[in-house]
Parts: C-alpha cells; structure tokens; sequence
C-alpha cells in the first residue's frame, strides 16, 4: 500500500483538475446473509444513522430476496445497522462519497454470535458546474444574455469556448469537437464534426455540457472534446407546457460601407423565434413535445480583402453576404414504462432550414480606380434532417445494475442550387451549379452498467454505417469560368464497430477512472471515373482509444486529478468532397480525398478549491497531434485564383493553462471569470495540392501563444429581476498559413419573473459596443492577403416566456 500511495502521489505531482462540489443523492443497496448456509436473510431490520450524533437517516427491512435498497442519502459518514431475531446485531461505518449514484454494499453476512465492522466507501461528486467528473453543466436559462437566440450564440459565454470565423465553436483553440444532441451524434449538429448550431434556437435547449476529456463510452473522434446540447423534457405529472416568444433587430448601424457598385447591405434586420414545449405524464406513459421556428435576416458575411501578388499585382475585394434563414424544428416522442424495470422510448426529430444568400463581390485594382470584376451570387439551399430513436432501458433488481439498448437513424439532405453572375468588363456570363447530397446514418448501441463495492464497471458495444451519395452538376453560361468536368457524382460509406470498458474505483481519498476503447473504421470514397484529377480513395483501420483519470482528495473541498486520452478526428464528407466549392469567386475550397485521420494524445493535470460561496480551477493540459488536418491555400501560374485544399500537414501542439474562479461577492452579485492560454505550435511541413495541378507548397515551424478572457457578472435584484454582463476578449492565434488577430466584444442582459412565477420577461443585447470583427493574415506560394469581416454581430432582443 505505502507503495502505491507513492506511486500516485508521483502521477499527481503532474496535474491538476477541477470539480465543483455540491450534494448528491445516492442509493445504497445490499444483500443480506446468513454466515454458515449462505441463505438469504428477509425481513431483516435496516437503519442508517449519522456518525457523528447518531441522528436516524433512513431504515427499511430486507425483501424476501434478502436485498434491500436504501435511497437519496446525501454524501457524509454514517453507521449501518443490521438487526435481525436470533442473530448478533450487526453495525459498520459507511462512507457515502460522490462518483456513483448507486453503491452495492455487496453480501452483509449475520451470524448468532459475532459482531462484525467492515468499512465500505462510496464516494461521488456532484459539481456545481459539472454533473460528475469531467462534466460541466449549464442551464441554458441561466444565460439571460443571449436568450432568445442560436445555440451558437449561447455558447459563446461558457467557459473555455470562443467562436472562430466559420460559425464553429472552439473548445481551448481547437474547432475539432464532437457534437451530440441529447447524447446522440446526429447531422442536425454534424456526423463526425459540427455545423449549423447558429440556426438551432436556443429556446429549445434545456442545458449544454462541456466534457474536456471524454471516457471511453463516448465515440474516440473529438480531440478537443465534446459538446452536449440536450432538449428540454419535463418530467412533471400531469400536463404542463411552456410557450415563448422572442424577437429581435441586428444591423442598425453600418460597420464599414461597401465598395462602390454594389447592393446595399442589409440593415434593421429581424429576428423572430416563438417556441412551444408541451408534456404529458400519467402512470405509465409519458408524451413529450419541442416545437421551435427560428426566422432570421443577418448580414452573414461583410468581408473586406487585400490581397498582395509576388508579380506585383494587387487586388482590392469584398464579399458581402446577405442572409435570409427560416428553421423548423420539431421534437416529439413518448416514454413507456410498463413495469418499474422497463422503460421503452421512441422519439423523433424533424428539422427543415431553408436559406437564400443574395451576395456581391466586386474586385478593384490597387489604386480603386478599376473595377476588375463583379460576381453577384443567389445561393438557395434547403436542408432536411430527420432522426428516428427507439431505445430500451431495463433496470435489474440490484439498484444501479442497467442495460440500455438503443437505435438511432439519420437522414440528411443538402439541396443547393447556385446562381451567380459574373460581370467583367468585356461580357457578362452565367453560370449556376446544383449540388444534392443525401446522408443515412444508422447507430446500434448496447451498453451495461454494474455497480460494485467501490464504484462501477461500464461496457458496450455501438456498430455505425454511414452513407453519402453526392451529386454535383455544374452549368456553365458564356465565358463560363466554371471546372465543369469537376462535377458528376460521389458516394462516402463508413463502417465503424466498436467495443468500450470502463471502470471506475473510488475510496476514502483515491478516484479511479480507467478505460479502452477499440474501433474498427473502414471507409470508401467512391469518385466519378471521369474527373480530372482525383480517384476513388479509402482507408481502413482497427485502433485502440485509452483513457485514464487519477483523482486525489486532500480533503472535503480539495483535490487533485490527472487525466489522460487518444481521440482522432477523422475526415468529415465534405472534408474530402472533390468537388469545387465557388463560395468566393477567386478563392475556392476544395476537399481531398486522400487525406486521413489526425490522432491526438492528452495529458491534463488540475487542481479544484471550493467553498461554501464559490470556487477555484487550475488546469494545465498538453495536445499532441499527428497529421494534423487544415486547408492550405495554393495558386496556378497565370492565375489569381486561390485554390484552398484540405491536408494533413504534419504534427501540431497545444500546451496551455485554464482557470475559472467564481465566487458570490454578496447575496445579491456573483462574479465568475475564466481564463485560458496557451502555446501554438505548428511543426515545419510539405504538402502537394493536387488540384487544378500540383503544387507544392512548404511552411517553417511556426509558434504562438493565444487565448481568451471571459469576464460574467450575474445580479439577482429585488422584485424577481436578474441582470448578467459579459465580456469577451480573443488573443491573436494561428490558423493554416496565417494568424487572427484580437477582438473584444460586451453582451448585456436583464430578466424579470411576472405573473406569480409563471411567466418571464428578457432583454438583451450582444456586442453592444459593436466593436466585434474578424481579422486575418495569409501567406501562402507567391500571395498573401489580409483581411477583416465587418459581419452583423450586435442584436437587440425582447422575449417572453410563459409556463403552464
């Protein structure tokens, strides 16, 4: 034993994590035995008081299986007594901890004449921001100021989250997060990666969490973690309900004006959400409704470019994107529990997005006394998503002994037709491009979960087969400036079946959290014979995916955790997709379909304080990443066109530090602060891109040191007022072939409770000082460019809320 306390302490001489405590309801169960026969023992009295002062807790006599359940006993230190006619009375200590919510306290053995004390530890821990162990958990509601809006929007404020230029969420710098909706991967969020959480309401949404370090239960791709949205769903008795209404206007002042000759941008843009939650429970069925629509108009994109030639050529553009979106989402399904060991759920989503983009970009000389071209675009794009879930949960005698069955489909489809008009000086053309991708995503999953003595063992199975057949059909006008033998038709398939354990041991001072995961991925990439440059393409491979977590408890509010894990991010679709993407009329995206999976390697060490009015978190974590996945951008002679591909360009770190402090400075103000750096490095590598012709394309090792502040103060006020502020900064940091540059934002909001508890009012801003815009610098073979998005990001937001 003196040995491996010295081995641990060594292991936690190495990192640090955090967890938030608070008290957590556990059920204790046992079975009870006769010492010579081994029979059970029924109707044996059981009674749980306090240490301390002997208090009574909780009794209850053992059924006629000898068993018997104890629950919702706070964590604490407590004596167990066992009291039965004709035999000794039997006491032991318990200690009730904070991993697990069920303990078995195994086989209690009675005999005539011995008194028998046995020590049994449980330990869990609940966290103020976390639900348990590495988990962080919010209230999407707590968020007063960004109520009303996406869920992109709300999770801008979490700690350790910013926003990057795409519209995706970064988790500590990295955009490579896994995101799941109500536990599940689904292509409302992105299969593999993430997209369109700025046209999901937030009003939807009952809370986000935040896993840093996955265990081995959850799918191995994500390295910067996973995000968790989950769907409200009330469990209340009877019919209640909840119906809301939010509206809004954005783009009230222009940033910057456009170049000459172009469509106005939009402005006085409106916002409209109205929502309905609806749920029914009686005896043994449970019905459940989310209804969501989501109108907005955004100036999406407003992006300022100059770019800078070897030959000495320079290019003044902007592209400037007007947005119209309109998402409908709906979410329904019913519980069924026939028995109280059996629950059956069926549920479905439907989500239908549509979105017209009406876009101009003009391009003029270096003295702005020409205008080169002009490229006017209508892109129409409707997506579809539908996910059908059946699960299965069966509850066995033993409290905490649970098998979960379920099945998960998805099916996605991506309809976008593009119009543009391309005006040069000497004709104008027009071209336009369809592109009609389907997605089927089928996931069977079992997992079984055993409680033990001093924790837990986990184990299941998930087998995925995935999907994409795309159809990309180009249609070139006059002068067409369009790669049409580029187009014709692709199918992505995946298949991955995978096997996790996990197990978990917990005792008076030591955690345990140990785990494999073991995934077989096979993909085929399947290319239209005809295409000019690229040919059908896979991999496959079978791959062990660990993770490890050593927590030590100095004391009640004080401890310690080390924490290690392999994740991958494998190539999404659309990663590898071989078709040209005009977004911009000279900067065109590209994806490759020989590029494969980065793998990333974890260590994180973290320190946690808490006390009674707050608490503090220390955490230093390193990143390794090999073949590491970004675009590099590269140009044909003769041509100004930059051809953007996907590659995998060697290895990357990110070692930094995170800490979050809160603490409620009076009954009536909490403050809470988080701040997050770290060091970017980025190896020396080559790569080719192979599109229109190869190009190779060499960078030198490049470093620096990035990260964020996030500033949240909360007022509850008398008269059931609640008011929040928010203040954002961003570090400069690397991208492929470049940097962003810092920016600053402010958001504002304050709520009241109205109509005795049963209705709510909110207002909001976001960005009020409008100084939010994104910056970058490029440098590639023979160009580099620099440019700054002037995009819509101050919103005005009034809302309300009524329960029932």
């Amino acid at each position: 034993m003196k040995l491996r306390c010295t081995a641990l302490l060594i292991f936690l001489c190495i990192q640090f994590q955090v967890t938030f405590a608070q008290d957590k309801r556990v059920t204790l169960s046992g079975a009870i035995k006769e010492a010579q026969t081994n029979a059970v023992l029924s109707f044996v009295q059981v009674n749980l008081r306090h240490l301390k002062d002997s208090a009574f807790v909780a009794g209850t006599v053992s059924g006629e299986d000898g068993r018997f359940t104890l629950p919702d006993i706070t964590s604490g230190n407590y004596i167990l007594t066992l009291s039965y006619l004709g035999f000794r009375t039997v006491q032991q200590p318990v200690l009730v901890g904070q991993l697990s919510a069920f303990q078995d306290l195994g086989n209690i053995v009675l005999t005539p004449d011995e008194k028998m004390l046995q020590e049994v530890s449980v330990t869990a821990r609940q966290e103020v921001i976390a639900a348990k162990m590495d988990k962080k958990t919010f209230a999407v509601a707590d968020n007063v100021s960004q109520a009303g809006g996406s869920v992109l929007e709300a999770m801008k404020n979490l700690p350790g989250i910013t926003t990057s230029q795409d519209g995706k969420v970064q988790l500590r710098g990295s955009d490579k997060v896994m995101i799941l909706v109500d536990g599940k991967q689904t292509a409302l969020t992105g299969i593999g990666g993430q997209s369109g959480l700025d046209n999901m309401a937030a009003s939807a949404i009952e809370k986000i969490e935040i896993i840093n370090n996955p265990s081995s239960k959850y799918d191995a791709n994500g390295n910067a973690g996973i995000i968790n949205i989950i769907y409200k769903k009330e469990k209340q008795k009877g019919f209640n309900g909840k119906l809301g209404l939010a509206g809004g206007l954005g783009a009230l002042w222009i940033k910057k004006e456009n170049l000459p000759g172009i469509r106005p941008q939009y402005q006085a843009t409106p916002k409209i959400n109205p929502s309905l939650s609806l749920n029914y429970r009686k005896n043994k069925v449970n019905l459940f409704f989310q209804g969501d629509n989501l109108y907005t108009r955004t100036l999406n994109k407003n992006e300022f470019v100059d770019r800078y030639y070897d030959n000495g050529d320079i290019v003044h553009q902007q592209t400037k994107r007007n947005r119209t979106t309109n998402i409908v989402t709906t979410k329904a399904g019913i519980d069924w529990m026939p028995d109280a060991a059996n629950t059956f759920t069926l549920s479905g989503l439907f989500s239908s997005e549509k979105i017209l983009d009406r876009g101009d970009e003009p391009f003029y000389n270096a003295g702005m006394s020409e205008r080169a071209r002009l490229w006017q675009f209508l892109e129409d794009e409707l997506k579809t998503t539908a996910t059908a879930s059946a699960g299965w949960q069966h509850k066995f005698r033993q409290p905490g002994r649970v098998l979960n069955a379920g099945f998960n489909y998805t099916y996605h489809r991506e309809n976008e037709q593009y119009f543009f008009t391309n005006i040069m000086p000497a004709y104008t053309g027009q071209d336009s491009f369809k592109l009609l991708s389907d997605e089927h995503v089928a996931d069977l999953n079992i997992d079984y979960v055993q409680p033990l003595k001093y924790g837990r063992f986990e184990t299941g199975i998930k087998l995925r087969r995935r999907s994409i057949p795309v159809n990309m059909q180009f249609k070139p006008g006059l002068n067409s400036v369009l790669d049409s033998s580029a187009g014709g038709e692709a199918n992505y398939t995946e298949t991955i079946p995978a096997l996790f354990g996990n197990y978990i041991f917990e005792s008076n001072k030591l955690e345990i959290e140990a785990g494999l995961r073991v995934e077989h991925v096979s993909l085929d990439y399947y290319v239209n014979p005809g295409h000019p440059v690229y040919k059908s393409d896979g991999y496959s491979y079978t791959q062990p995916f660990p993770n490890l977590r050593l927590a030590y408890k100095l004391n009640e509010n004080n401890r310690l955790s080390l924490f290690y894990n392999r994740r991958v991010d494998r190539p999404n679709e659309v990663d590898i997709r071989i078709f040209p993407k005009y977004d911009d009329a000279e900067i065109i995206k590209v994806g490759n379909p020989a590029l494969r999976p980065q793998f990333t390697n974890t260590f994180e060490l973290g320190y946690k304080s808490g006390w009674e009015q707050g608490y503090f978190f220390a955490s230093v974590y390193h990143k390794r990443m090999e073949g590491t996945i970004s675009r590099i951008g590269s140009t044909v002679p003769g041509s100004t066109i930059i051809y953007n591909v996907f590659q995998n360009a060697g290895n990357s770190y990110n070692t930094g530090m995170e800490l979050m402090f809160s603490q409620k400075v009076t009954p009536w103000f909490t403050l809470n602060m988080n701040l997050n750096g770290y060091q970017n490095i980025i190896d020396a590598f080559t790569v080719v891109n192979l599109y229109p012709i190869a190009q190779t394309y060499s960078a030198a090792r490049e470093s620096i040191f990035s990260g964020n502040a996030k500033l949240n103060g909360f007022f509850h006020l008398p008269a059931k007022l609640d008011a929040q502020f928010v203040a954002i900064y961003q570090a400069p940091d690397l991208v492929p072939q470049g940097k962003t540059f810092s920016r600053f934002s402010v958001d504002i909001g304050v709520k009241k409770g109205i109509q005795k508890g049963k209705g709510e009012l909110f207002l909001n801003a976001t960005d009020i000082f409008n100084t939010l815009n994104l910056r970058r610098e490029i440098r590639g073979n023979g160009f580099r460019y620099t440019s700054n998005d002037y995009y819509e990001t101050q919103v005005f937001r009034l809302g309300y809320n009524y329960k029932f």
